[in-house]
């Protein structure tokens, strides 16, 4: 799931997954971070979710993805679009 918070010229985006699906570590993945699995990581919020956000320029497009433990990737169901092999979102 996305939520968004407009902010003067840039868009906060906070990417929530269910704490446990899939197990282990998660982090999101995407143009907006040269696709470093270290740059964004997902964190406990003690409601069953985790989450992380990222501050994106207005008016723009990126695509994401998410990586879990053992190599695993997938995309948003959420996502504002899908390209192929990535999820989009919108500012």
């Amino acid at each position: 799931m996305l939520e968004r918070k407009q902010l003067k010229d840039r868009t906060q985006v906070t990417f929530i997954l269910p704490e446990n699906t899939p197990d282990g570590p998660v982090s999101v993945v995407g143009d907006f971070n040269h696709w470093d699995p270290a740059s964004h990581p997902l964190r406990s919020r003690g409601d069953g979710t985790r989450s992380t956000t990222v501050a994106l320029p207005a008016n723009s497009a990126h695509s994401f993805r998410y990586l879990a433990a053992g190599d695993y990737w997938f995309d948003d169901e959420h996502a504002d679009a899908h390209d192929g092999a990535n999820s989009r979102v919108h500012t």
